[in-house]
């Protein structure tokens, strides 16, 4: 597997479980991936939620990708250290493609419109033949 298999993985399978930590605490929660390239997986939340203030304090995820299929399906985990992206273009970009993000009042000079990156980690894929092997672990 490489980067090409993973973002094409993350594309077709694009509600990607986040985990964060808060204090002690860890957290899980499902989140749309916005979408992934060779640059890395991309995601957008908003400032006032608890989210972005976990990311804040500790910008290391697990994130996990799911594929049902045979047996209990496919699963891709991701981690590493996100990056906040405070970009013009892409801010447009993510108001274009999420149009439901207008609703909630956010607009690409919002400043409660947060894109970030995960672009450097590792990641290892699962399926219940391999559940039992050491893992294989692919640096991107």
């Amino acid at each position: 597997m490489d980067l090409k298999n993973m973002v094409e993985f993350a594309n077709k399978n694009a509600i990607a479980w986040i985990a964060t930590v808060e204090g002690d605490q860890p957290r899980v929660r499902p989140l749309g991936m916005w979408f992934a390239d060779e640059g890395g997986f991309y995601f957008q939340t908003a400032a006032s939620k608890d989210l972005y203030q976990q990311l804040q304090k500790n910008p290391i995820i697990e994130a996990a990708f799911y594929e049902s299929g045979e047996g209990l399906g496919r699963m891709m985990r991701l981690s590493g250290r996100v990056e906040f992206l405070d970009d013009p273009e892409l801010k447009t970009k993510v108001i274009m493609d999420r149009p439901f993000l207008k609703q909630f009042g956010l607009r690409p000079d919002s400043p409660d419109l947060i894109i970030f990156r995960l672009s450097h980690g590792a990641a290892h894929f699962w399926t219940m033949k391999d559940n039992m092997k050491p893992k294989t672990i692919i640096k991107f």
